[in-house]
């Protein structure tokens, strides 16, 4: 369990003003000039001793991403490109720290840009982000009026930070996709390599990297590498957002260590499974696009990359999506799938194809209006769709559908089983509705 004295998102939940002034008593901007006068190589070993992972869903290590960046400029600029496009369904941390603790990433991205030799950063913001676009832009006003940003601001480093906003496209989450839409282009993602760290924003060397990663790090480098690395589990550490939402008595938001337990997590901050822990059907524990786990897999797991992938599951950006006994599970995944369906930007034709296909499939099943040997064509469908296209979306679209087979096949051919003893049944029919 987090202690209260190591949070880092101390106004989470907006108690207190998001404003400069309050930001400062709160620990923010504190000794920033003092951090950047360490240098550039000082902050990016911290940051790779601290062992942050990247908290947008992959887990890279932070500090090496940053290292990816060449050292000497070839006189293109570098860029920070931080990925506000919080678009995955369950995800609601990245627009509290916008809305009520701005300046912890109004400050990452000067500290960010300066160990990586960038005098701009652009934070791409999510269409349907509209208060937080506001209140992002606030603090943003705030930090030049201050001189804390800007050309010549007061520690010596010229710097400009830009607030864009999307126009709330799905894929745009995906890095090299929302440089392409920055760059006033459609939102489709780019063949790697080249990577970005190499050719991205306007050909230029970029990171591109998410808000609650940003924030982090003037608190990471004020306190130690190690205060950082000392919670959690090893290769597992810090701590993280999760938001739990779903069938527990208080959905929400909360920053706790990494590899607390999902009973822990559930009991201390949300008030326990709606009807009791004997209620629990599955948890999907990293937004929409990792697959489910049953109940008896997960109560007791540790919620951390490595053991959630130990489970074929993943923690991706700790959006806990809690399922109890009354969920229609197979409609829930086809629910999913149609978003996956919706979102595809049609660049390649296993995404473009398939995930419409396992849509209208599992609309059916949802129904019982399908053949037995229709679940093993579902699964090998799903399986060329993974790993064949140029961004991630095609795993994302194909992993919930198979975390459905891999533990829900029965609930599938029950279905099946009602639909033929029973086409005209009352609950056939509701759902074919």
């Amino acid at each position: 369990m987090l202690h209260d004295r190591d949070r880092i998102f101390t106004n989470l939940y907006g108690f207190h003003s998001p404003d400069l002034q309050a930001a400062k008593m709160r620990g923010a901007w504190d000794g920033t000039k003092f951090l950047l006068g360490r240098g550039r190589d000082w902050i990016i070993d911290e940051m790779k001793a601290s062992g942050l992972r990247g908290r947008g869903g992959a887990g890279f290590p932070t500090g090496l991403k940053w290292s990816f960046m060449p050292k000497q400029s070839d006189g293109r600029p570098h860029y920070l490109v931080v990925n506000a496009d919080e678009s995955e369904p369950g995800t609601c941390k990245d627009r509290e720290i916008m809305r009520n603790d701005p300046h912890l990433l109004v400050e990452g991205c000067l500290i960010a840009s300066f160990a990586m030799g960038a005098h701009a950063a652009y934070i791409y913001i999510r269409g349907e982000y509209v208060a937080e676009r506001y209140a992002l832009q606030r603090a943003v006003d705030e930090a030049y009026e201050a001189g804390l940003i800007g050309k010549n601001n007061i520690h010596g480093y010229p710097f400009d930070l830009y607030v864009h906003h999307g126009a709330g496209a799905y894929i745009c989450g995906e890095e090299t996709a929302l440089i392409e839409s920055m760059e006033g282009k459609k939102g489709m993602p780019r063949l790697k390599p080249p990577f970005p760290a190499n050719m991205g924003l306007y050909g230029c060397p970029t990171t591109v990297n998410n808000v609650e990663s940003i924030a982090v790090a003037g608190t990471i480098l004020r306190r130690g590498a190690s205060w950082f690395s000392g919670i959690g589990r090893p290769n597992n550490v810090g701590t993280k957002l999760f938001c739990v939402s779903g069938h527990v008595n208080k959905p929400c938001n909360v920053e706790e260590a990494m590899g607390l337990t999902f009973r822990e997590l559930i009991d201390t901050h949300c008030g326990g499974i709606r009807g009791g822990w004997d209620n629990l059907l599955a948890v999907i524990p990293g937004g929409s696009s990792v697959p489910l786990v049953p109940a008896e897999q997960i109560i007791d797991a540790p919620m951390d990359f490595d053991t959630l992938r130990g489970l074929r599951s993943g923690l991706g950006t700790a959006a806990v999506i809690v399922m109890d006994k009354s969920t229609d599970i197979v409609r829930a995944i086809a629910r999913i799938s149609y978003f996956y369906k919706h979102e595809s930007c049609g660049q390649c034709t296993p995404c473009r194809e398939g995930t419409g296909w396992m849509w209208r499939v599992l609309n059916r099943m949802a129904e019982g209006r399908a053949q037995k040997r229709e679940i093993d064509m579902l699964l090998e469908v799903s399986t060329q769709i993974e790993g064949h296209t140029i961004c991630a979306l095609g795993d994302a679209a194909a992993w919930p559908v198979q975390g459905l087979i891999r533990h829900f096949r029965h609930e599938i051919e029950k279905r099946i089983d009602d639909y033929a003893a029973n086409p005209h049944s009352e609950s056939v029919m509701i759902a074919a509705e």
